[in-house]
C-alpha cells in the first residue's frame, strides 16, 4: 500500500511532537529503560522509523548488545550481540560514524542478526545507525529500519534521529551519575530522607520553604543533577522562585565556591546583548574606553543563570548556540577565541515549544537547553506551604524594616485561603505592605482583606477569595497612576519622609513616586 503524502506543515508538527514528548519524558523520569523505549515508540509511531534499538557495551566486556528496543521480540533482542567491526552495527561502534544502508538486501555487511529478513516488509528496507558519543567515546548506537520508498526526506529523518541520539546520550550519562551517587542508599525511603536532611538547611537559607510533594519533587530533581554539568531549564509561572532554585543548584554542585552570575535576558536592550554576554575590547565601539569581560567570562568556572531565556532575540540565539557548542567566545571587537567553562541554568515562564512552532525560538537551541527541564510548582499547587512561607517571609521582612509584627490566626487563614496568582513574589509584596502599614504589633484579618482586595483592583485578572467584602466596603490601594496628593502625603508622613518606604507602601517604584511628586508639584 503506498505511503500517505503529508503536507510539510504536518510533518513539522509531528517532529515537534516527538521532541516535545521526549523532553517531557526526560523531565518526568531519569530511569533510562522506560524513557528510551518510549522515545523509540514515538519515532516509530509518528515518523515511521521502525524497530528502533539502542546498542550498548556489555558490563565488564568488549561486546555490545541491544539494551533497549521497540518493535523487537525478546528473542530478537537476545540475538543482537556484536563485536566492534562486526557488520554495519560493529563498524559504527568502531568508527563512531553514522551509517546509512539504502537497501539491506544489497549490502553484504548488513547481517540481519537480530531481525530476520522475512519479518520485514516485502519492499526495499533501509537501515540507519547513529553513534552515541560522549566526549570522544562511543557509548553505543541508535539503529532504526526505514522504508526507502516513503515520501518523507531522508535528511528530515536524520535530523530528528540526531536529536533523539543526543537526548539518549544525556539520559545514559545522567543515569550513570545518579547510579554512582545513590549506590550507597538502601531503598527509596532512605534516599529521600537523606536528600531532605541534606537540603533542609540550605533550603531555609535560600528562602525555599515548604514540604509539599510538588516542591520536594522539584528539589529531588535538583539534587539528582547537581553533581553534573548538564544544562538545566527551569520552567514555571512568574514569581515561583526560579532564581532561588538556580542558586540552590549552584550551591549543591562542585562549582559552589565559584561565581554564580545572573542575567535577566528580558532587561537587556537588544543592541547590547552581545557586548553584555560576551564582553568587548577597548575601542570596539564608541564609548568603549576600556575592555570589559562579559557575563560568560565573569561566570567562568561557576554557573551562569540565564533568566527569561525566551526573550532572547533570534540573532543572539544563534551566537549563544555557537558558544554553548564550541565552549569558547569572541569579545566584541576581538578575533581571539576565549575558552569558557560555565554551567548553564536557564529559566522561562514562556512555553518554549510554542515559541519554536511560531518561529520565535530556534529548535536547535531549544533542545540544547531543554536537556533537563524542571517544572517549579505554582503556589496554588502547594497550598500546604503557604503558612510556613508566610512565617518565613514575615520574619525576614520584620528584620529588614526593624519591625516586630505578627498575625492573628484569622489573618493567617485569609492569607492561606488566597489563590496567589502572582505566586511567592506576590505573597512577599503583600506581606511587605502589611508590615509597613501595620498600626500595631498584630495584623488583623481586616487588614489582610484590605490589602488583598487592592491586589485584585490593581490586577483585575487575579481572582480574589469569595469571602472578601465587595469593593465598595473597603478603601483599596489604587493602581500606580491613580495615587493622589493626599495618599502620597499620608505615606510620606507614616514613613517620616522616607521615600523608598513610602513607594513600597503605595506599590510604586522610587522612580514612579518621584515622578508623581513632580507631576503634583509637591515639595
Amino acid at each position: 500500500m503506498p505511503s500517505t503524502v503529508l503536507p510539510a506543515e504536518r510533518l513539522q508538527d509531528e517532529e515537534l511532537l516527538v521532541i516535545r514528548e521526549s523532553a517531557r519524558l526526560m523531565g518526568k523520569s531519569l530511569e533510562p529503560g522506560p524513557v528510551i523505549r518510549e522515545m523509540l515508540h514515538l519515532i516509530s509511531e509518528f515518523l515511521g522509523l521502525n524497530r528502533g534499538r539502542v546498542v550498548l557495551r556489555q558490563p565488564g566486556g568488549s561486546e555490545f548488545a541491544i539494551r533497549y528496543a521497540y518493535g523487537l521480540t525478546q528473542q530478537e533482542i537476545e540475538r543482537g550481540v556484536y563485536q566492534p567491526g562486526d557488520g554495519v552495527t560493529g563498524r559504527v561502534l568502531q568508527s563512531g560514524e553514522t551509517a546509512i544502508v539504502q537497501d539491506i538486501d544489497a549490502d553484504p555487511h548488513y547481517l540481519a542478526r537480530a531481525v530476520e529478513r522475512d519479518r520485514l516488509p516485502n519492499e526495499t528496507v533501509s537501515f540507519i545507525a547513529l553513534p552515541l558519543r560522549n566526549e570522544g567515546e562511543v557509548l553505543g548506537l541508535l539503529g532504526v529500519h526505514r522504508i526507502r520508498g516513503r515520501t518523507r526526506a531522508l535528511a528530515d529523518d536524520l535530523r530528528i534521529l540526531e536529536i533523539i541520539a543526543t537526548l539518549i546520550t544525556q539520559i545514559l550519562k545522567l543515569n550513570d551519575r545518579v547510579a554512582e551517587q545513590t549506590a550507597r542508599l538502601e531503598n527509596e525511603n532512605r534516599e529521600l530522607k537523606w536528600v531532605l536532611e541534606r537540603a533542609a538547611p540550605q533550603q531555609a537559607s535560600l528562602g525555599i520553604v515548604g514540604e509539599s510533594p510538588a516542591l520536594r519533587h522539584a528539589l529531588r530533581q535538583i539534587e539528582q543533577v547537581s553533581s553534573t554539568d548538564v544544562t538545566v531549564l527551569l520552567l514555571g509561572e512568574s514569581g515561583t522562585g526560579k532564581e532561588l532554585f538556580a542558586r540552590a543548584l549552584h550551591l549543591s554542585s562542585p562549582r559552589r565556591d565559584l561565581p554564580f552570575v545572573k542575567v535577566n535576558c528580558g532587561a537587556i536592550p537588544e543592541n547590547l546583548f552581545e557586548s553584555e554576554l560576551f564582553g568587548y575590547e577597548k575601542g570596539a565601539f564608541t564609548g568603549a574606553s576600556t575592555a570589559r569581560a562579559g557575563y560568560f567570562e565573569q561566570a567562568h568556572g561557576g554557573t551562569l543563570f540565564l533568566d527569561e531565556i525566551g526573550d532572547l532575540p533570534l540573532a543572539m540565539q544563534v551566537k549563544l548556540l555557537r558558544v554553548l557548542q564550541e565552549k569558547s567566545l569572541q569579545r566584541v571587537g576581538s578575533r581571539r577565541e576565549t575558552p569558557i567553562d560555565v554551567r548553564i541554568v536557564a529559566a522561562t515562564n514562556l512555553d518554549l515549544q510554542q515559541q519554536v512552532s511560531t518561529g520565535r525560538f530556534r529548535l536547535d537551541l531549544y533542545y540544547r537547553l531543554n536537556i533537563i527541564p524542571i517544572r517549579l510548582p505554582a503556589l496554588r499547587e502547594r497550598r500546604e506551604d503557604v503558612r510556613p512561607l508566610v512565617r518565613h517571609q514575615l520574619n525576614l521582612i520584620s528584620q529588614s524594616y526593624q519591625r516586630n509584627v505578627g498575625l492573628t490566626p484569622e489573618a493567617m487563614e485569609r492569607l492561606a485561603d488566597y489563590s496567589w496568582p502572582g505566586n511567592i513574589r506576590q505573597l512577599r509584596n503583600v506581606l511587605e505592605r502589611l508590615v509597613l502599614l501595620a498600626e500595631g504589633a498584630t495584623i488583623s484579618a481586616h487588614e489582610v482583606e484590605r490589602v488583598i482586595q487592592s491586589e485584585a483592583v490593581g490586577a483585575p485578572s487575579a481572582p480574589a477569595p469569595s469571602h472578601l467584602p465587595p469593593p465598595s466596603s473597603v478603601r483599596p490601594y489604587l493602581p500606580a497612576q491613580s495615587h493622589d496628593r493626599q495618599q502620597i502625603e499620608q505615606a510620606l508622613a507614616q514613613t517620616h519622609g522616607n521615600k523608598s518606604r513610602a513607594a513600597q507602601m503605595l506599590g510604586l517604584t522610587l522612580r514612579q513616586l518621584n515622578y508623581r511628586i513632580k507631576r503634583l508639584e509637591m515639595d
